[in-house]
């Protein structure tokens, strides 16, 4: 084995206990792993298209990332029916991943978080604490370039059904996006609690702690779409975060 090649593999290790991360928060503010990405795309290029088919199932991917196997000692609770882990994803003790769900490589699920139904959390995803992931949400996967920073949810959030979020967001601590809601760096975010628009910086953009985010829409104001009064799609926030509000997305204890 090549040098290049036990790297890859000794990082995937390190990956999957949480030792290393594609992206962590230093003061204040969030990096890019780069070396870790660039690690992650070596494995692919070292890579032999394998028969890895189960049964009546058939797979064909590169040998070095196949799906990763879990022990009773992970204390990750992996409800049956259909979901695969990636090798190289990092999921603490208490996370529950209901069926069938897609967690990629590179991705950090920390502790008492759940992955619904259908959802996906993409290549080098951060999510933090006890964050709800909806069925059928999609967390976007941002594995090239090495340098992009992934998206990023930090500790309890809450991300309705149906939700994407996608191309590097960040959600800050404690905030809801509600039912449908896209997100990435082409969509502004419009505050309605107090007229602002929030667009992307250097390609990201940034959802605030405790906000609530539901989908809306905009008018076009140029002919001919204004005259026949088209909008465009606009995520919105209602609210920040309250007490009812927070009632109404707890996590049920009892389910863990």
């Amino acid at each position: 084995m090549n040098s290049d090649l036990k790297k890859f593999y000794d990082t995937l290790e390190q990956l999957e206990a949480g030792k290393v991360r594609v992206a962590e928060k230093k003061d204040g503010k969030w990096v890019v792993n780069a070396w870790v990405k660039e690690v992650i795309l070596s494995g692919f290029r070292y890579g032999v298209l394998t028969d890895m088919s189960q049964g009546q199932f058939s797979y064909f991917d590169k040998n070095t990332i196949p799906a990763r196997s879990f022990s009773i000692n992970d204390g990750v609770r992996i409800v049956p029916g259909g979901s695969a882990i990636r090798r190289g994803a990092y999921l603490a003790p208490s996370v529950i991943v209901m069926p069938p769900s897609y967690i990629n490589i590179g991705a950090y699920v920390d502790a008492g978080s759940m992955v619904d139904s259908h959802a996906l959390v993409g290549s080098c995803a951060q999510i933090g604490k006890n964050v709800h992931i909806a069925a059928a949400a999609q967390i976007g996967g941002v594995l090239e370039p090495a340098g992009a920073l992934p998206v990023i949810v930090e500790d309890d959030v809450f991300i309705g059904g149906n939700c994407g979020i996608y191309e590097g967001t960040i959600l800050q601590h404690h905030c809801v996006i509600g039912t449908g809601v896209v997100i990435n760096k082409s969509t502004s975010i419009y505050d309605a609690t107090n007229g602002n628009w929030i667009h992307a910086v250097n390609g990201q953009i940034t959802v605030p702690a405790y906000a609530v985010v539901v989908a809306g829409s905009r008018p076009i104001k140029r002919p001919p779409a204004e005259d026949d009064g088209v909008h465009l799609y606009c995520p919105v926030i209602i609210k920040y975060r309250d007490e009812k509000t927070s009632a109404s997305v707890a996590l049920e204890t009892t389910l863990r």
